[in-house]
């Protein structure tokens, strides 16, 4: 099954015994040009309505219809134009399928874990983000990416984020293993759908997990990995939402790359929207893993001083990736600044804070703005003598 557009057709009027009407509302996932009709899955919703509370029933609104603005290269939309032609507070998952299905654009997607983190590639205009789980862990608890972070964790660092901006970019989620069987993995979907999170990838490792660039890793039986799929799948069906489902398999290490594309391909099947094999080993080795499994959309994950080898933006765009996330990309370098910053508090006395770096701009980056003009607008005065 290929990634699709979820959208939910006229909803159907009727009258019954001359006193109640009945809405029926189909859902209906249509596959788009990225792999062959899948078979269709139908939810009916029924809901009593009296006579008297009768209603005029307005269609839907199909926002994947919508013309986007011209801006375009060789025909196809920019993800820029994709964002801005949404003009209400879409959901993330809505904006992120829309920029795969509309457009032929590498995705990139640096990765945060908090949220200045996250306010800094706002700042810089990224159009996506991703939730990295092993610097959620080690932000939020100290610990090492190893299945200590669970999902409530997780979710409530992934809410926090989505929801920085209305208007802001999708944000990627790790979602781990899915933190149990097919009940849990249901339950994990669910939540991170209701926080506002575009999308996450579900492995296929066991339930005491470790990082995909550790050595160690153990995975699932395949019919195992497949029924995560499937209730993650059926999940997100269930709650009538866009959210990319990326499927993504750890088995290189032990079980090969043949077995790693035979399990991608049965995600595929079973409804995953994205494909993400971790820990390349070469850079033909993921070429060819496009290729293999063309035209369905792969993402990357690039962890630089991982075990897969370092492949640039332009490499990846090249090989036909169409996200991209870089997991350690603002982790790594916070620890470094804070290291070097508290090594000279320690021998010097001073923290050496560059002199365009005031309390202000960082909390301008984290919105400062924004929040003076809603005191203002709503007649406040706190902000009348300013900063």
């Amino acid at each position: 099954m290929a990634i699709s557009a979820i959208i939910n057709p006229e909803p159907v009027s009727k009258f019954e015994n001359g006193s109640t009407v009945v809405l029926q509302a189909d859902l209906e996932l249509v596959s788009s040009q990225f792999h062959e009709p899948v078979k269709q899955t139908t939810l009916v919703e029924t809901t009593e309505i009296t006579e008297d509370e009768v209603t005029e029933v307005s269609e839907p609104e199909n926002v994947a219809a919508k013309p986007l603005p011209a801006d375009n290269i060789d025909g196809q939309p920019q993800l820029s134009s994709v964002v801005s032609g949404i003009l209400e507070p879409a959901s993330g998952a809505k904006k992120l399928r829309k920029m795969l299905l509309e457009t032929n654009e590498l995705i990139i997607c640096p990765g945060v874990y908090d949220g200045l983190s996250a306010r800094t590639a706002m700042e810089l205009g990224f159009n996506a983000m991703y939730m990295t789980g092993a610097g959620t862990t080690a932000s939020r608890i100290g610990q090492p990416d190893l299945a200590i972070a669970q999902l409530h964790e997780m979710r409530e660092n992934a809410e926090m984020i989505a929801n920085l901006d209305p208007f802001g970019p999708p944000l990627i989620a790790d979602m781990d293993t899915g933190y149990g069987g097919p009940i849990m993995v249901a339950r994990t979907v669910e939540q991170y759908i209701r926080a506002g999170v575009a999308g996450a990838h579900l492995e296929d490792q066991v339930l005491t997990k470790r990082c995909g660039h550790l050595d160690g890793k153990k995975v699932v039986p395949r019919e195992e990995y497949i029924s995560r799929i499937r209730a993650a799948h059926a999940a997100r069906v269930r709650l009538q939402s866009d959210f990319v489902l990326i499927a993504r398999t750890d088995a290189l290490q032990t079980l090969g790359y043949d077995e790693c594309i035979s399990r991608l391909r049965a995600a595929r099947e079973e409804g995953a929207d994205v494909g993400l094999l971790e820990g390349f080993t070469s850079k033909a080795q993921a070429a060819q893993a496009v290729k293999d499994l063309a035209p369905w959309p792969l993402l990357l994950n690039s962890v630089e001083n991982g075990k897969s080898p370092i492949i640039t933006v332009d490499e990846a765009r090249e090989m036909g990736f169409r996200i991209m996330i870089f997991s350690f990309a603002t982790l790594a370098p916070a620890y470094v600044a804070i290291r070097e910053t508290l090594t000279r508090l320690m021998k010097e006395g001073i923290v050496g804070t560059p002199k365009h770096i005031t309390p202000v701009k960082l909390f301008e980056v984290c919105g400062l703005q924004q929040s003076m003009e809603v005191d203002m607008s709503a007649g406040g005065t706190s902000f009348k003598a300013g900063l």
